[in-house]
């Protein structure tokens, strides 16, 4: 069993992934696969609700930014809610919000992606 776990559901037209543990290249490939899986049934839009992902190491982070890219060929979007502010912190030093958005929480992701 993993030591990352993520939770897949629909709020509309758009994906929310609850995520759970350390997210490094084993949750990153995780997230990643289930992404790709959903741009190809033509979801565009998704939300990583964070709360119990604490931390975040540089190679989780270059597999959401490789996301991004595939999501940018979609003209999709990628945000993140409820980021532990060490987490919050690396996604600004390492220029994830330039091209995907962090929300406060859930609610403020689904309303804006929408």
């Amino acid at each position: 069993m993993p030591d990352f776990n993520i939770n897949v559901r629909e709020e509309g037209d758009i994906i929310v992934m609850d995520t759970d543990g350390y997210l490094n290249n084993v949750g990153g490939e995780i997230i990643a696969n289930e992404c790709y899986v959903q741009i190809d049934k033509g979801k565009k839009h998704f939300v990583l609700n964070m709360e119990k992902s604490p931390v975040v190491n540089s190679i989780g982070v270059s597999i959401l930014i490789e996301i991004i890219e595939k999501l940018q060929d979609v003209d999709g979007s990628l945000g993140y809610c409820n980021l532990a502010p060490i987490v919050d912190k690396t996604f600004n030093i390492m220029g994830l919000t330039k091209y995907s958005t962090i929300y406060t929480d859930e609610t403020e992701a689904i309303k804006s992606l929408s």
